[in-house]
């Protein structure tokens, strides 16, 4: 069985053993760490946590607070930005009407 991860607006397949997504998380975070070098990123650690996330509650409750902790700053700050990337107005996951909704 496949697990997914959701990014923003978007879905990504994971191992279904939770030993495969614990070596793929760290092997992201190893990598993202020499980011330095050509072909690996730092854009590997953060994505290697939110595998980890999937079966480490420590590290799932950390990304969860940073995610609301940032969501709400990317609202109040971009609200088209935190649209886009899939972060609700009112917090049901439906966006509020425009102004010109209410116009015939």
């Amino acid at each position: 069985m496949t697990r997914r991860v959701r990014i923003a607006n978007h879905s990504l397949k994971v191992p279904g053993s939770p030993q495969a997504r614990r070596l793929l998380g760290a092997a992201l975070i190893i990598g993202g760490i020499l980011g330095f070098l050509p072909v690996l990123g730092f854009w590997m650690v953060p994505l290697g946590l939110i595998i980890l996330s999937i079966d480490s509650a420590r590290v799932r409750r950390w990304r969860r607070q940073i995610e609301v902790k940032h969501g709400a700053w990317l609202k109040q700050r971009f609200p088209r930005l935190a649209g886009l990337l899939g972060l609700s107005n009112n917090g049901n996951g439906k966006k509020k009407p425009g102004p010109s909704a209410n116009r015939s």
